[in-house]
């Protein structure tokens, strides 16, 4: 093998190695970037908040118009 080749050889692969290198530490950054973020806790807490009125609105709703047999009070 000539030198050239050689040489094309080890150039190619140190630039694929540095591309690959260079993607993972993008990677990287981005995933610490998304851990940091305030993004996941907000969405978390307006989930509850929803979750929390639509229980609320649904027991209102029972209380007030629903089954009329259900809402008397048995004599005792």
């Amino acid at each position: 093998m000539s030198s050239a080749l050689i040489h094309d050889k080890l150039f190619i692969k140190s630039f694929w190695e540095q591309k690959i290198n260079n993607h993972n530490h993008m990677t990287e950054t981005e995933e610490e970037r998304m851990k940091r973020s305030a993004l996941t806790k907000l969405r978390d807490e307006w989930l509850i908040r929803l979750e929390l009125r639509t229980k609320h609105l649904k027991n209102f709703g029972d209380n007030r118009g629903g089954n009329p047999a259900l809402n008397q009070q048995s004599p005792i």
